[in-house]
Formats: C-alpha cells, structure tokens, sequence
C-alpha cells in the first residue's frame, strides 16, 4: 500500500510538472488554428512577403502597461501573438521588446517616442479608479520611426502593423492624381478617405482646364463625382493619359439626388461618349434594391411627430461581389447613395475583359425618367423583379482612343495592356456617406488595385463588417418564425413520450420475465 501511494504521488507530481513546462512553452511559442473563413487570426500573405523582403533590421518597441484590466489585457496577448508570427517570417531582420512604462521615467520615455497616455477604468477595492496606460507600438527602421500610439481595435490590427512596416521601409511614394475644375469632390468631404491614402501615397490634384496635360508619373488618376460637362480638351487629356498606360477611376453620379430636395435629375457631364469607347455606360437611372439601409423620418401619429426608422431602397447595401478580384472578393458590404446600373455590353466588341466587381441583390430595380424621391413609397415585386444589376465594373485590355481621326488629334492610338475602374456612385467615400467600414475599404481597395499596389487589400479587408442578413419571403418569415416559436417545445414533448414509451416497455420486459 505504501509502495502504491508513493507511486501514485510520483505520477502526480510528473504530471503537473509537465502541465506547468507545456504551459510555459506555449507562453513563448505562438501557434493557432483558425478556423474562421477569412483566415482573420492567419497572418496573410501579403504580411509574410512584406517581412521576408526586409533588407535591414527593425526593431519594435511596445510600450504596454501590465496588469490593465480586461479587455486591455487582451490587447497585450493579441500583440505578442502577432508579432511572434512577423519574427517568425522576417528571417532575423524582426526584433521586439515589450516595455511596462513604471514610474515618471518610464511614462516620460513613452511620451518622447510618441505613446500617448489612455485613461483606463479599473475596480480597486470595490471602487472605480481612472488608471493610466499605454498601449502603443515604436518601429524603428535605419533612421526612420513610424508610431502606433494606441492599438484598441484587433480588428484591423495586422492592416495596421503592416502599412505601417511598409510606410517604414519604402523609400519613395507613389503619386495618386485627383481630378479638379468639374466640380468634383473636394478632398474636405472625404478627410478619412484622404488620411487613408496619404499613409502610402502623395495625393496630387490635377487640373483638367489647364494647359498642362496630365502628369504620366502619377500611378492613379481618380475622377471623383463631377457634376459640370467635360470639355473636348479636358477628356483628351485623360484619354492620352490612359493611352499611354495610366489608369483611371471613373467614380461618378450620373443622377443629381438629394433625400432633402425629394428631387434628382440626370445630369450631362458629356463622359458618355468617352466611356462607350472604352466598353461601358453609366445607364441614367437610379437602382432600388430590398436589401437597403434604412433612413430616420418624421412620422405623424395622432396629435405626436415621432422619429422612426424606414428601409429606403434607393439607397442599397450590396453584398454581391465578385468572388475572385482583390479589390471586393474580401468585403462583406457596402451601402451606395443613389447609385446607377452600368451597361457593359459593348466591351465584348471591343476585345475588352469586363469583371462586374458588384451587384444588387435578388430583388432588385431601376427607376427611369422623372425622379421622384419619396421615403415613403412601397414599392410592389415587380419594381424588385431584376437580379444582379452591375454596380461597379473593371475593365481591362488595350483600348483605342476616342479621338483617333478627330480633333484634337490623338497622338498615342492605342493603349497598352491597362484597366480603368467605374462606379455608378461617386459619393460612397464621402465622409456623410461612410455607413460602415467597408465603403472607406472599398475605395482603398480601388486605389491600391490600379496602383499596382494590392498587396495589403487582402489585409484590409479582412473582417470588415457582417455580412448583411439574406433577403427572404414574407412566406419564409412566418414559417421560421413559427417554426422558432412551436419547433423547441415541440421536441421537448416529443423526446418526453420517446424516453415514456421506453420506460413503459421496459417495465413490461420485466413483468413479462418475472
């Protein structure tokens, strides 16, 4: 018995030393199974090339307070797992150190190298107390730094530690052109959109009165929701731009509508002429789809005017991407604001490769002519009767000029192997119409794809938004939800007379052998 209780402890004791060694190795040792679709706790591709192709050390600092309550704490675990997995891939040229910032020395070392202090709510002896905290990021490149003061969302952390490795070890910005004198959209509109890209671009504006035609350095030209006619000098300039191997975004409205005024009108910005030669139509009308945003109205009820929430079909969330192309095979949703449906069938022609990037929904329309806007309206399935009206489109290919054998005459006839992009909205990067996170991604993703820059969409778009919910029947909703009311006591009852008529048969069985 001794002997046994000796070997008994023994066991015990290897056990828990090996759970204690097995523990502290896996502190160490990052290693995960991700089982989401996205791959969003999977360092990406993009990610892994980025540090692989480092030429030189980098080193980062992380400044985080220990001992944060949750979810701080979180974040510190969150950050060593990720970076593990950089050092991992980086070939020796990644190195990081966390730093706790104790006393005045240590707080005042963190504020020089840009780690801005967070006040933090902690329960001490049964009371609420504001303690401080940091929770940034310092990385150091040859003479360079590059600065995360506070990482909150782990969300978009790996987009974050990436564009900013890759701001630290790019030497030379490329140039993205922006379009002016059509009254296109000032970059004060769209400051997130604008803070974005200028991380990894010089934005350069462009004005298309002017004499000088458009710089041929520029990597991007973006035409962003104009709204006065285009000259025949204006469109030579970009055609020649193209021509020569440039690519462009045509983001326009070609419907003027404003939920304020209840009014659009189709607007000629003499663009049309220009897109049919290059294989598309911005159709003049306005798309209305069943899977839509909804939109605050004044009701009146009784002798109260009440707030409520309706669904506006004008403005439609689409969810329909193309499953292949960088730019949206990673988004979930986007919400456009009086958009229009695009024509792609003159492209085929023209030996051009057309991808719709997005659509409308299953249920879904067109409204042509007089542009009523009226938040009230109930539309009947048959103004939902089309499916899968492009949105969005890219084109690719050599594409002629429009003005060969006009005038002005074109100096360069053909382009070589490029692509242009074209949206039936202008208005979705806009700072008054980022619904979600997904708009502002989706207008990065444009950028980035005709910059020849793609490599961190995968990152950015990873785990946006939810996708929105699937568009049923009224006949679906009433069976799901009765099949949710009846269905749990249902096979409650079920089971109960399965396990009765069981008990009843077995009793029998014993009578019956007694």
């Amino acid at each position: 018995m001794k002997a046994q209780r000796t070997q008994a402890i023994i066991r015990t004791v290897l056990i828990l030393g090996i759970l204690v060694v097995v523990n502290f190795i896996s502190v160490r040792l990052f290693g995960r199974v991700d089982l989401t679709s996205q791959k969003v706790y999977t360092l990406s591709d993009a990610s892994k090339n980025l540090v692989r192709s480092l030429d030189d050390r980098v080193a980062i600092k992380a400044y985080f307070t220990e001992d944060l309550p949750a979810p701080y704490n979180n974040n510190r675990r969150a950050v060593l797992d990720i970076l593990n997995e950089y050092k991992a891939y980086a070939g020796g040229n990644l190195a990081f150190e966390f730093i706790n910032p104790e006393g005045e020395k240590g707080e005042e070392e963190a504020q020089q190298q840009g780690i801005a202090p967070v006040q933090v709510q902690v329960v001490k002896e049964d009371k609420f107390e504001v303690k401080r905290g940091y929770l940034g990021l310092v990385m150091l490149y040859e003479d360079r730094k590059e600065v995360l003061p506070v990482v909150q969302n782990l969300a978009s952390l790996e987009y974050d530690i990436s564009s900013a490795l890759k701001r630290l070890t790019t030497r030379t910005k490329k140039k993205i052109g922006y379009t002016t004198g059509h009254q296109e959209a000032d970059l004060g509109s769209m400051r997130q959109a604008q803070q974005l890209l200028s991380q990894q671009y010089d934005l350069v504006p462009v004005d298309l009165t002017s004499s000088m035609p458009v710089p041929q350095e520029l990597s991007a030209l973006l035409i962003i929701s104009p709204s006065m006619r285009f000259s025949d000098s204006a469109k030579f300039k970009i055609d020649q731009y193209l021509m020569r191997g440039g690519k462009v975004a045509f983001l326009m409205n070609r419907v003027n509508a404003t939920l304020q005024s209840r009014f659009g009108n189709a607007m000629d910005l003499n663009l049309d002429d220009l897109l049919e030669q290059y294989g598309v139509r911005v159709n003049p009308d306005l798309v209305r789809d069943a899977q839509c945003a909804n939109i605050s109205v004044m009701q009146q009820q009784g002798p109260f005017t009440i707030q409520s929430q309706v669904p506006f079909p004008l403005i439609p969330i689409a969810s329909n991407f193309h499953p292949e192309n960088p730019i949206v095979k990673d988004l979930q949703s986007v919400i456009l604001h009086f958009t229009s449906s695009i024509d792609t069938s003159l492209a085929s022609a023209k030996g051009l490769n057309v991808e719709v990037l997005m659509r409308s929904s299953k249920r879904s329309g067109r409204q042509t002519g007089f542009f009523m806007i009226d938040p009230f309206q109930r539309y009947t399935p048959a103004d939902l009767a089309e499916e899968g009206i492009p949105l969005a489109v890219l084109v690719r290919g050599q594409f002629k000029s429009f003005f060969e054998g006009k005038q002005p005459p074109a100096e360069v006839t053909q382009s070589p192997e490029t692509r242009i992009v074209v949206f039936g909205d202008g208005d979705f990067m806009k700072d008054d119409y980022l619904g979600n996170r997904g708009n502002l991604v989706l207008f990065a993703n444009v950028v980035d794809y005709l910059a020849d820059d793609a490599g961190l969409i995968t990152i950015r778009s990873k785990n946006v938004v939810s996708p929105p919910l699937e568009q049923v029947s009224d006949g679906t909703k009433q069976l799901l939800k009765y099949a949710n009311l009846i269905g749990p006591p249902l096979l409650i009852v079920l089971y109960g007379l399965a396990r009765w008529r069981r008990r009843v048969a077995v009793k029998r069985m014993m009578e019956a052998q007694s």
